[in-house]
């Protein structure tokens, strides 16, 4: 996410009371955590197992609890509870603002909108032309909608993500910073959520369908003219690529690849990346020839203890 305000890792030094190392005058431009960082970002880090990966990240800023080595081009802040800090920058930059009864004043409408009665667009929301809001439906604030979308009844774009840091006072939330886009012809069946991303964009492409009831997670990228099938959950941050096809109640866990044109069957458990071209079935899913010629083969030894 980008910030209204670029400042100076000094800046920031000094306004949060950290110690810098590394060069003062990287300028910061955006807030990303680590997953999504690119050149310019403030990222944080409070774990020496995730270290190297931040340190080595695109991340020009990083808030961090111990002093490490400052790679070249990039600034370190020294600071206790890096999270605290960085969730304090997002929710400066993303307060939240109060729900207009109907259409915030500030969301942008193309020609030919067709909005329901109950449905509620937020803040600096954009919705392309002939797009269709079922009612009770919910567009989050700045979240994208483009050419012929249609959004049915009940579902909710954009609402917050379902992310959380463990802290010794519990769980506390990230404020999500990002936003929903919905690229053209996508179509949304009733009672769907799609969280925004926690500091990006969700999104889901080109002409994908979702039928009712589906969840797609924070952060997740969707790839274009994808079929999702009622009671699909997709977890957080997972890139799927074009011409997929997710039969009724599969699931997907966090943070997977999954490649073209694949077809997972209803009721897999997804829970490691997917290569291209193939068909998925089980739990935990594997190509669906093997996983029912093992069905078939257990089915045989059952016959066979039962005579």
């Amino acid at each position: 996410m980008r910030i209204a305000r670029p400042l100076t890792a000094a800046q920031l030094a000094e306004k949060i009371g950290a110690d810098l190392v590394g060069d003062g005058e990287q300028l910061i431009t955006g807030l990303n955590e680590v997953h999504h960082v690119e050149a310019g970002d403030l990222s944080f880090v409070d774990h020496p197992r995730y270290y190297d990966a931040a340190l080595q990240s695109a991340a020009t800023v990083i808030l961090i609890d111990q002093k490490r080595e400052c790679p070249p081009g990039k600034a370190l802040l020294i600071v206790r509870e890096p999270f605290r800090h960085y969730n304090d920058l997002v929710w400066q930059e993303r307060p939240m603002r109060p729900w207009s009864d109907h259409v915030d004043p500030t969301a942008r409408l193309g020609r030919n909108v067709s909005i329901a009665p109950g449905a509620i667009v937020g803040a600096n929301a954009i919705i392309g032309d002939n797009c269709q809001i079922g009612p009770n439906a919910v567009i989050g604030e700045r979240c994208e909608l483009g050419r012929g979308v249609i959004v049915g009844p009940g579902a909710v774009i954009g609402g917050e993500a379902f992310y959380y840091k463990r802290t010794s006072e519990g769980m506390t939330p990230w404020r999500s910073g990002g936003n929903v886009i919905l690229e053209d012809e996508v179509e949304i069946g009733p009672n769907c959520t799609i969280a925004r991303g926690v500091s990006s964009s969700t999104t889901v492409g080109k002409g994908t369908k979702m039928d009712a009831m589906v969840q797609i997670g924070h952060d997740c990228r969707i790839g274009q003219h994808c079929l999702f099938a009622a009671q699909v959950g997709v977890a957080g941050n997972c890139t799927i690529g074009d011409w997929c096809v997710f039969q009724g109640q599969a699931g997907l866990a966090q943070n997977l690849t999954i490649g073209d044109r694949v077809t997972v069957l209803a009721k897999t458990g997804v829970s490691h990346d997917l290569e291209s071209g193939k068909r998925y079935f089980g739990i935990p899913a594997q190509e669906a020839r093997v996983a029912f010629k093992d069905l078939a083969m257990l089915r045989s030894l059952k016959r066979k203890q039962e005579e």
